[in-house]
């Protein structure tokens, strides 16, 4: 039912409010007059002022300009960007670092509370940050111009490019200060990335979804040695963003495997988990990766084409899935929205003793776990990595087990 508003509120309008809690996207959510607002730069417990950026049918969206009373977790934000109007790229910059994890941690459980209707008590995990206080930890980035091709990051909901000087959350070896003096063509996306052998690459495209890029600066193919293993990756594949994400999510899957193991891989990549448990599923056992990505296929068949038991499959995971007839294991790792019901009811069919779910969005996950318990499969653990600091963003490894 929509909610009835007492007033119309417009864009630009200023609004004091309590803040209640911390909702799904990077956001928080308060109400003024029976109008439920989601308010960015704020901090639950906080009265704020607010201003309307953008009105909805049933619901406000405003940034927090100024703390009336603030909560003790709020703090400077290290980088000057991370402010209302300017740039977009992290959510949580205000808050504490311990605050940031309980707050993802809140949303976990509210999503599984919402979508699988079950309680989960989940701690978000500190992920390796040390001295660098949740900064530096990203290895891959889309930057953008403005019309005078200065480079910079989109503000929050908008197609407005901010121009910056640096990027706190990047790698420092990318050097972004450096690019960020260059001249750029205008109206354009900029890729950066660093692999851990320090190779830099960088490639352009037209601001316009679905373009195609190419490298002005680096090779085509980098390298990352992840326990051990060497993997090529292409410019265009995907790679975990993290600098520490790769072998830690590598670590996850592999205390689940057996020698002689039949292993499927779904949306596998380049093959970052297929590696991870050759040498534990040994000769004998067998690994099925799937991948939609030209690209990463290409990788994958370079990395293991001195793997006899390593199989590749060029294809979507919901019709390459129904080819198979067993798995003893089964690693997915789906983009955003997550693997759905049908690529579920596919990998039930196979009955594996252990399915390992990683997740990078929360929401989905719970309404996977739903379709799972359906079919027959409990998650029997769940942790949550802070992959993401600064950013609402959260990466879930769940283990699933008949």
């Amino acid at each position: 039912m929509a909610i009835q508003r007492s007033r119309t509120f417009d864009i630009g309008d200023r609004l004091t409010v309590t803040i209640e809690k911390v909702a799904h996207g990077g956001h928080f959510v308060a109400r003024h007059e029976g109008q439920v607002l989601f308010v960015r730069h704020a901090i639950p417990g906080e009265v704020v002022e607010v201003e309307i950026t953008s009105a909805g049918a049933n619901f406000l969206r405003a940034d927090a300009i100024s703390v009336i009373n603030a909560s003790p977790d709020r703090v400077v934000p290290p980088c000057r960007f991370s402010l209302p109007g300017l740039c977009g790229g992290c959510d949580f910059q205000h808050i504490s670092l311990p605050r940031q994890r309980q707050l993802k941690s809140d949303v976990i459980k509210e999503q599984f509370l919402r979508l699988a209707k079950i309680e989960v008590e989940v701690v978000v995990e500190e992920v390796g940050i040390g001295d660098s206080g949740g900064l530096h930890w990203r290895t891959r980035t889309n930057a953008a111009t403005d019309e005078v091709g200065r480079l910079g990051f989109y503000a929050a909901r908008t197609n407005q490019v901010i121009a910056v000087d640096g990027c706190l959350i990047l790698e420092t070896e990318m050097q972004f200060s450096e690019l960020a003096k260059r001249k750029w063509p205008a109206r354009s996306r900029v890729e950066i990335s660093i692999s851990n052998t320090g190779e830099r690459t960088v490639a352009l495209a037209p601001a316009v979804r679905g373009s195609k890029s190419r490298i002005t600066e680096g090779a085509k193919i980098s390298h990352e040695i992840v326990l051990e293993k060497s993997l090529e990756v292409s410019q265009g594949a995907f790679w975990q963003s993290h600098s520490q994400a790769p072998a830690l999510l590598s670590s996850q899957v592999r205390e689940t495997l057996r020698l002689g193991d039949h292993v499927l891989d779904l949306y596998g990549g380049v093959g970052l988990f297929s590696a991870a448990a050759l040498d534990l599923i040994g000769d004998t056992g067998q690994i099925d990766l799937i991948e939609s990505s030209r690209v990463a296929i290409q990788d994958a068949q370079r990395n293991f084409a001195k793997a006899p038991n390593v199989r590749i499959r060029a294809g979507d995971v919901a019709l390459e899935i129904k080819k198979l007839k067993s798995a003893d294991v089964v690693v997915l790792d789906p983009p955003r929205e997550g693997a759905g019901k049908s690529v579920l009811e596919s990998i039930a069919a196979l009955a594996p003793r252990t399915i390992i779910y990683i997740a990078c969005d929360p929401a989905s996950l719970a309404r996977d776990t739903a379709y799972l318990a359906a079919l027959g499969y409990a998650m029997v653990s769940l942790r949550a990595f802070d992959l993401f600091p600064m950013t609402h963003h959260v990466e879930c490894v769940a283990r699933f087990e008949p």
